[in-house]
């Protein structure tokens, strides 16, 4: 069994059907890239696996670590070892990085069975961190992506996945909206943290990301379902030939 594993999921926000039967397996030690042109339900499949409560699963089993956590609350699933980058995360006022980041690790330490961290081995592991994401060290003093930038606030994404070192991490766009130096960073990022003990799902609609973090997997979805799979190669293939060779497969077996 997968660590990871999405089974037949169809899923509803309102009334509207947005996955219908989609099937994924993410491992440790895996880097998968979900694509797909706009719409086809990609931040959909992120938002639910991290339990978004206003979507409706209607069909389907999500299963972590041999566990049907189809039901579980977002923060079961995330002191569990999910993760979850955000395509646009949200500021919060009057929350310093310093404070979140703290709150944030003593809690899966907590999840754990361990002590809180300690003052100094908090400021070491976070000053690593941000050294390793070239997040200038002030930023523990600002308020968590106030006033941040979008490649600000994509870099403290990365800095948390560098922090918590999740089993399962889902990066929803994390490229959206980065210049080429951002994007490089996050995803050397990205890079040093992926290893044998964490699975990683991209999910994005450009090809950029993939030329600089490697993927072994590569999914397509179009209309909620995942209708093309393979390895990087078909990274390079979407890049030259775009999504409507897809659309025309799609159509022609209908």
């Amino acid at each position: 069994m997968a660590d990871l594993e999405i089974r037949n999921l169809h899923v509803r926000a309102e009334d509207k059907e947005i996955l219908r039967g989609v099937d994924l397996a993410v491992n440790k030690g895996e880097i998968h890239a979900l694509m797909g042109p706009n719409g086809s339900g990609k931040s959909t499949l992120a938002n639910v696996i991290m339990g978004r409560p206003d979507l409706e699963i209607t069909e389907g089993q999500i299963l972590f670590k041999g566990q049907d956590i189809t039901d579980a609350d977002p923060d079961e699933r995330a002191r569990m070892g999910l993760f979850m980058a955000f395509q646009y995360p949200v500021a919060v006022p009057g929350v310093t990085v310093s404070k979140y980041l703290r709150t944030v690790l003593n809690a899966h330490r907590e999840a754990r069975g361990e002590e809180p961290i300690s003052l100094k081995e908090f400021r070491q592991t976070v000053q690593a961190a941000m050294d390793l994401m070239q997040v200038p060290r002030d930023f523990v003093n600002r308020y968590l992506n106030d006033g941040f930038s979008g490649g600000e606030k994509k870099r403290m994404e990365v800095l948390q996945l560098a922090l918590l070192r999740p089993e399962i991490a889902i990066l929803d766009e994390t490229d959206s909206g980065l210049d080429i130096d951002a994007l490089r960073i996050v995803a050397e990022g990205v890079n040093s943290v992926a290893g044998p003990e964490m699975g990683v799902l991209i999910i994005t609609h450009y090809q950029r990301i993939l030329h600089l973090v490697k993927p072994h997997f590569v999914h397509v979805l179009y209309q909620g379902r995942i209708v093309k799979e393979g390895g990087p190669e078909l990274v390079a293939e979407l890049e030259q030939k775009g999504y409507g060779w897809i659309r025309e497969e799609v159509e022609a077996a209908a």
